[in-house]
């Protein structure tokens, strides 16, 4: 009997009748006496202790994940971004550590595939440290006035330049510690080059790996360094370079910042925030960019094994 029952007998005189019962069993010998009804049973469970009741089971709903959980999920989503982009790689076109530094620098507010188109010109002007510190800095600012902030670049580049020559010789050098005493490079300049050009692990928290770890609860923190170091602790340190690489391919192609192609991602089934953007599959994939949506890559000159088509030198159409 529901407790909405219960609490109609007793309002209509079917208490007393249990009562009446219970005295008659109590003065008969060998007989027990019926039980009262227990208090979730009475009036009181149909009102306030119900809804008392219901909260223990919204609750083991809305269970929060567990540490553990969100590891094995977000190692879970690595291994199967290493599936989706097995050829993922930095998307910036170098030939060496002083191209890629100077590269990367250039990247800031702008997109690698400007950097890639702009930096031919500069870099057979300018090949080495020496030729671009020595540099005239309105020639510099010309050649790379397409990839925006060409002032504050140019004293960049050229800064970083002179420090090259004459602090290490002329050779970028492969500590953290060094490079982010370099002009203009920060943490994730400096792990883009320690990771790609002398192979030390690292993890490159730039606007899209903050956008996907913040989505796919990895962290909840804005800020670069606490991010990096929240998921440092997640992944083995052997994966930190090629993640930061899957991660950067999945937010440039798929998970976009303003509209996520949810429809067409390949990990919605580990993905909390799946919702969050176009879920029609046919809509969603017209959102898909790069060799995801038919469309050239970033890279000039990409490596062996990208599926995609190359990007269009500067000027030239896709």
């Amino acid at each position: 009997m529901s407790a909405e029952s219960n609490s109609a007998v007793g309002e209509h005189g079917a208490s007393k009748r249990v009562k009446a019962t219970n005295r008659k069993s109590a003065s008969e010998p060998g007989r027990a006496a019926a039980p009262r009804p227990s208090k979730p049973e009475t009036a009181r469970a149909a009102t306030s202790g119900s809804s008392r009741a219901a909260k223990p089971e919204t609750s083991r709903t809305a269970k929060p994940e567990s540490r553990l959980a969100m590891v094995r999920r977000a190692r879970r989503i690595n291994r199967e971004l290493a599936e989706v982009y097995p050829y993922a790689h930095p998307e910036l076109d170098f030939r060496n550590s002083f191209e890629l530094l100077v590269a990367t620098v250039l990247s800031a507010q702008t997109t690698d595939l400007r950097v890639n188109q702009t930096t031919p010109a500069l870099f057979a002007k300018y090949p080495t440290p020496e030729d671009l510190a020595a540099a005239v800095p309105e020639e510099v600012e010309e050649l790379i006035r397409p990839t925006g902030f060409f002032r504050a670049k140019t004293k960049s580049i050229m800064g970083l330049s002179a420090a090259l020559r004459d602090d290490f010789g002329g050779e970028v050098p492969g500590r953290l510690e060094d490079l982010v005493k370099l002009p203009g490079v920060g943490r994730k300049t400096a792990f883009v080059v320690l990771g790609n050009a002398f192979g030390v692990p690292g993890i490159t928290v730039d606007t899209h790996f903050m956008r996907l770890a913040r989505r796919w609860k990895w962290t909840e923190s804005d800020d670069p360094v606490k991010i990096e170091a929240e998921v440092a602790t997640i992944f083995p340190k052997s994966e930190w370079t090629m993640l930061s690489h899957r991660v950067i391919f999945h937010g440039r192609r798929i998970c976009h910042a303003r509209k996520p192609a949810c429809g067409a991602c390949p990990i919605t089934h580990l993905c909390p925030s799946y919702g969050e953007g176009e879920t029609d599959p046919e809509k969603a994939a017209k959102l898909l960019k790069y060799e995801k949506g038919g469309f050239p890559g970033q890279r000039l000159n990409p490596p062996p094994g990208y599926p995609g088509r190359p990007a269009p030198p500067l000027g030239a159409s896709g």
